[in-house]
């Protein structure tokens, strides 16, 4: 009985990982990349507040954006619509808490990525903090 025990110990140990990190979506490609925002530049000075989002070009599919949570906690997300195909309208924009989607008007929820009746949440980045760098990566 204590080496079904033990082996059921390890397995459980073996499988438990901080990088199980899941962010495929089949209408958006991986793309690997690391940028680093500086909140203290003007530019990006609104991400030191609770609820504020911005649109960062030149990463990810279509850009990503940036939302603070917590005042200290952030998330990243592809700027590209989760449930259209890459085109023209599929770059989507912040709007309050939100992000929406130009070719289908749908509205995500930045503090979850979700929204109501869709397949896809936006795609998921990992982000750390380190100071006033907020660095965000695939």
């Amino acid at each position: 009985m204590r080496k079904y025990l033990f082996i059921l110990l390890i397995f459980i140990l073996c499988n438990c990982s901080n990088d199980q990190f899941n962010n495929s979506n089949p209408y958006i490609p991986n793309y690997s990349f690391s940028i680093d925002i500086n909140t203290d530049l003007p530019s990006y000075n609104n991400l030191k507040f609770v609820s504020n989002g911005m649109y960062i070009p030149n990463a990810g599919a279509r850009g990503i954006i940036v939302f603070n949570t917590t005042g200290t906690a952030y998330v990243a997300y592809d700027a590209a619509c989760p449930n259209q195909a890459l085109s023209a309208c599929s770059t989507m924009v912040v709007n309050g808490i939100n992000a929406k989607c130009n070719c289908d008007n749908a509205l995500y929820n930045l503090f979850t990525g979700q929204s109501p009746g869709k397949e896809y949440p936006m795609k998921p980045y990992r982000v750390e903090t380190i100071g006033a760098i907020i660095r965000v990566y695939n």
